[in-house]
C-alpha cells in the first residue's frame, strides 16, 4: 500500500502533467488577475452607453463584423489545430492534391468548420481572396420550395404561364395529361401559352398523334399552322394539311416553296413538277403560266445576253428579265423586240396570246414602252383600226385622256399631244386639259367649234400679244366667227 502511494507521487512528480492544488500561490494568482481583467473589461462595456462609439478588436476592426467574425473563428481553429499537434503525433493520410485556393466557405467560417486536407490556413486564404466579398448564403422562403415541390394541374399551370412564374410542362407525361394541358390553354385565350403548350407536344407526341387530336381543336390548330409558318418549317405543315385532307392548301404551300430555290432552272423544273398538284381551277393556270412564263425568261435571257442589235447598244439593259412579272416581261419585249413575228418567244403579240392579256392592258404597256424610245409612229399605229368600209380610224380603249397623259410623261411634242387633245370627247376635260399642257390651238378650235366669242375674248388676253395664237384669234373674231354669228 505504502508502495503503492510512493509510486503515485513519483508519477505526479515525474509528469509535466501536475495536479491542481488550492495551495499553489501561482495558480491563485493568476486566477486573480485573470478575474480582475474580465471585470475592468466588463465594466467598461456596461458604462459605455453611448450609440456613437464603435466597438473594435485589438487589431482595430470592428466587433462583429463579417471580416472579424473570420479571424476570430480562424484564431480558434487555428490555435486548436496547434494544440491537438501538440499532443498527437501528426499523421499524413490524405493523399497529395494540387492547391486550388482555399476550401473554405463564407458559411463553413461562420459555423466555425473547417475541412480536412492539404489546404492553406484561414490567415493565408483570408489575405489571398481579400479584393473579394462574399454574403453568405439565405435560404430560400417556404413558398419558393413549394413551387419547385408541389403537383400542379393544368389550371394552376396556365395560370403560372400567364403570370410569368416557373412552370414546368414535364410533369405531364400522359396523353390524357397532356390533352387536358392544351384545352385548359385553349380556353385561356392565351396565344402565347397555346404556342408554348403546342410547342412541348410537337416535341413529346408523335405526328401522326399530334396531328389527330389537333384536327379536333380547331383553334390550336390555327395556331399551330401560323407557327409553322413562322418558323418556315414548310415539310411539316404540308404534312399536316394532307393528313387533314386539305389538299388544295397542301398544294399551295409546297408551291411555296419554290421562293427559296435560286437556281432558276431548278426551279424551273420545281414548278413543272407542281402542275400534277391538286390546285383549285384557278390556282392551277396560275402555276400553269408561272412555269410558261419563267421557262419562256429563260430563252430571251439566254439570247439576249449575247445580242448585239442597235437597241441594245444605244439602251442597254439594266437587269436581268428573270422571275419578272408578266406585265414586266410584256414591257420588256415592246421596248427590245417591238415588230417581231408572233412566231417568237420574245415578240410581244405572242406574249400577249400565250399569257391572254387584255387589250386594255396590252395598249397600256406597249404605249409606255414606245412613248419611252419617242417612237411616236408606233404609238400611232396603236390606235388606228379600220372599219367595215376600210376607213382607217384612231380608237382607245383606255380613253385618249390616258393617253395625252401617258404621252406628256415622256416628254411628247406638242403636236403629238394636240393630235390625240382632239379626240378626248368631253369638252370640258379637253379644254382643261388643253390648258394644262399648254395647247393653245387646240381650245381655240375648241371655242370656235362651239362659237363662243366671249369665251375667245377672254382666252386671247392669256396669250402673248402678238404670238401666233393671238392672232389667229384675231382672226377669227373679225372674220368666221362674225360670220358666224358670233
Amino acid at each position: 500500500m505504502n508502495r503503492g502511494k510512493t509510486d503515485e507521487d513519483e508519477y505526479w512528480n515525474s509528469s509535466k502533467f501536475r495536479a491542481f492544488t488550492f495551495d499553489d500561490e501561482e495558480d491563485i494568482s493568476k486566477l486573480k488577475e485573470s478575474k480582475k481583467a474580465v471585470n475592468s473589461i466588463r465594466s467598461l462595456v456596461d458604462d459605455d452607453e453611448d450609440d456613437d462609439v464603435e466597438k473594435v478588436s485589438w487589431s482595430g476592426e470592428p466587433i462583429g463584423s463579417i471580416s472579424w467574425s473570420v479571424k476570430e473563428t480562424a484564431s480558434s481553429i487555428r490555435s486548436t489545430g496547434e494544440a491537438r499537434d501538440q499532443s498527437f503525433p501528426k499523421i499524413d493520410t490524405a493523399p497529395s492534391l494540387p492547391k486550388q485556393g482555399s476550401g473554405y466557405s463564407l458559411s463553413s467560417l461562420f459555423k466555425g468548420k473547417s475541412r480536412i486536407g492539404g489546404f492553406p490556413s484561414f490567415s493565408e486564404s483570408i489575405s489571398e481572396t481579400s479584393t473579394r466579398v462574399y454574403a453568405p448564403e439565405l435560404r430560400r422562403p417556404k413558398a419558393e420550395y413549394k413551387d419547385y415541390i408541389s403537383e400542379w394541374n393544368p389550371e394552376e399551370t396556365v395560370r403560372r404561364m400567364q403570370r410569368g412564374k416557373a412552370y414546368s410542362l414535364e410533369r405531364f407525361r400522359s396523353l390524357q395529361d397532356k390533352l387536358l394541358l392544351l384545352d385548359e390553354a385553349v380556353s385561356a385565350h392565351d396565344g402565347n401559352v397555346i404556342t408554348a403548350v403546342l410547342i412541348y407536344l410537337k416535341r413529346s407526341l408523335s405526328k401522326e398523334i399530334l396531328f389527330r387530336e389537333l384536327a379536333e381543336r380547331e383553334v390550336a390548330l390555327s395556331h399551330y399552322v401560323h407557327y409553322l409558318k413562322e418558323m418556315g418549317e414548310q415539310r411539316l405543315l404540308v404534312e399536316l394539311l394532307k393528313s387533314l385532307g386539305r389538299t388544295e392548301d397542301m398544294a399551295l404551300m409546297q408551291y411555296k416553296e419554290h421562293l427559296n430555290i435560286k437556281d432558276e432552272n431548278r426551279r424551273r423544273d420545281f414548278l413543272k413538277s407542281c402542275l400534277s398538284l391538286p390546285f383549285s381551277p384557278d390556282d392551277s393556270n396560275h402555276v400553269q403560266d408561272h412555269y410558261t412564263l419563267l421557262e419562256r425568261q429563260i430563252i430571251i435571257e439566254e439570247n439576249d445576253k449575247r445580242a448585239n442589235t442597235d437597241i441594245f447598244k444605244k439602251y442597254p439593259r439594266k437587269a436581268s428579265i428573270l422571275n419578272m412579272p408578266i406585265i414586266t416581261t410584256l414591257y420588256y419585249s415592246c421596248f427590245y423586240h417591238y415588230g417581231e413575228s408572233e412566231g417568237t418567244y420574245s415578240s410581244p403579240a405572242n406574249i400577249r396570246k400565250t399569257f391572254k392579256i387584255s387589250e386594255k392592258q396590252y395598249i397600256l404597256t406597249a404605249l409606255g414602252a414606245r412613248a419611252k424610245l419617242k417612237s411616236w409612229f408606233d404609238v400611232d399605229s396603236l390606235f388606228n383600226s379600220k372599219n367595215w368600209l376600210g376607213y382607217t380610224k384612231k380608237r382607245s380603249p383606255i380613253g385618249f385622256h390616258r393617253v395625252v397623259d401617258i404621252l406628256h410623261k415622256n416628254s411628247a411634242p406638242v403636236q403629238v399631244l394636240q393630235e390625240y387633245l382632239c379626240l378626248v370627247d368631253d369638252t370640258e376635260l379637253k379644254i382643261s386639259l388643253a390648258q394644262k399642257y399648254k395647247c393653245h390651238d387646240v381650245i381655240i378650235n375648241t371655242y370656235k367649234d362651239l362659237k363662243d366669242r366671249q369665251q375667245l375674248i377672254v382666252y386671247r388676253g392669256k396669250v402673248e400679244r402678238g404670238s401666233p395664237e393671238d392672232r389667229l384669234i384675231e382672226e377669227l373674231l373679225n372674220n368666221s366667227v362674225r360670220r358666224t354669228g358670233m
